[in-house]
């Protein structure tokens, strides 16, 4: 007779997956093709607050672990192990780049779940109008279909840095040119 312990689904089943072979990088959840097993009651707020049964979930770790076996599929946003695949609610984007250092060849974002990101030709820096406020909405490339919200903080870092080009300010990194937006339009 088996263990019932041994036949984790849902919530546990994903916690445990994201455990699996820590300090190798992400689970290859791109590799994976379970069967939909349902929605879980996870909410990703468009402040980057991820909650539980409404709760926020208080475990900075236990959010990490979450956010590396996340992935954006057609049908929407969804934890995948290689057994399930729970759809959750995102408001916005999944992350949020909180930080920015830089030197003269690299812009270095770090997400509000421990990711480090560089923009460059496999990562771009995009700013869109969010239409709603009209307000620059600046996002950054994770990984897969996955993005990070520029925290406003971090995007002034950016407009600090940026140069005058054709009336539009750019940043520049790892080789490639980003607009953040027209000069005089909100972002200066």
């Amino acid at each position: 007779m088996s263990d019932p312990a041994d036949s984790k689904t849902g919530l546990a089943a994903v916690a445990e997956a994201a455990t699996q072979a820590p300090g190798r990088g992400l689970p290859p959840v791109h590799l994976w093709n379970p069967a939909h097993c349902g929605d879980i009651d996870i909410v990703i707020r468009g402040d980057g607050v991820w909650l539980h049964e409404n709760s926020p979930i208080g475990r900075p770790e236990l959010v990490r672990l979450f956010s590396t076996v996340l992935r954006k599929d057609p049908d929407g946003y969804c934890l995948v192990t290689p057994v399930e695949k729970l759809s959750i609610r995102v408001e916005d984007l999944p992350f949020r780049a909180v930080a920015l250092t830089a030197d003269e060849d690299a812009l270095r974002f770090t997400t509000d779940v421990g990711d480090t990101v560089e923009a460059g030709p496999d990562h771009p820096l995009r700013v869109d109008t969010d239409p709603v406020t009209g307000e620059p909405a600046p996002a950054l490339h994770v990984r897969a279909d996955l993005w990070a919200r520029v925290a406003r903080p971090v995007f002034y870092e950016l407009v600090e840095r940026a140069e005058v080009e054709g009336g539009r300010l750019v940043v520049r990194s790892r080789g490639c040119s980003f607009a953040l937006g027209p000069v005089g339009a909100g972002v200066a």
